[in-house]
């Protein structure tokens, strides 16, 4: 017969087995392969990572309500971004977690509308209505940032950029760690930042 002290112990055990599973599937962990995923865009087109093998990818997590999106958008530095690169062969696709009726969630018609008023330039707007993918990349913020290799590794995770304000005047003065990185790995180097503080609004996912 267990003791008291011998129960606790091994279901805290069981616990421990059952969580950390489901832990290690949400980390996207630079230097190991970005976890794969399939999502569908804006237009019904399914999408996923293995599609992208051979070029590099970039995953920008996006709510158009919030005011560091906007800061971006609003100053025209991430459809600048996401125009240079993609020119460039980089796919670049832009990632709708928000869940419905939470801020910032979209369906295909209004995300297209947005891109098209704003000007933006991604490869595809992809709908993460459950957040399971945002959720496996441990998203956090809007935006997050992630830079693909074209063999699948992750390169890059964080933030956009080092001035963590709503100030459209910061994205002049910032040291942009995406285009710092796409630059480096696409000209063979190491890239020096691989990692940095995501910020901006928490990505709404559904209850």
């Amino acid at each position: 017969m267990k003791t008291p002290l011998a129960f606790l112990v091994a279901s805290l055990a069981g616990a421990i087995v059952a969580v950390l599973p489901a832990a290690a599937l949400a980390q996207a962990v630079v230097g190991q392969p970005a976890p794969a995923f399939s999502l569908p865009d804006s237009n019904g087109k399914t999408h996923a990572l293995a599609d992208f093998k051979g070029r590099f990818a970039v995953l920008e997590w996006w709510n158009y309500e919030c005011p560091f999106v906007r800061k971006h958008y609003g100053s025209g530095n991430m459809q600048d971004l996401q125009r240079r690169w993609t020119g460039k062969g980089v796919v670049w696709v832009t990632i709708n977690s928000s869940a419905p009726g939470k801020q910032g969630h979209v369906n295909g018609a209004k995300a297209n509308a947005l891109m098209r008023e704003g000007g933006g330039a991604a490869t595809a707007v992809l709908l993460d209505h459950d957040g399971k993918v945002g959720r496996l990349y441990g998203a956090k913020t809007t935006p997050h940032m992630f830079v693909v290799d074209p063999k699948g590794i992750l390169l890059y995770a964080g933030g956009i950029d080092d001035k963590p304000t709503t100030d459209l005047a910061d994205v002049k003065v910032a040291r942009n760690y995406v285009e710092a990185a796409l630059g480096e790995a696409t000209a063979g180097k190491p890239v020096t930042v691989t990692s940095s503080q995501p910020y901006g609004c928490s990505v709404k996912y559904g209850d």
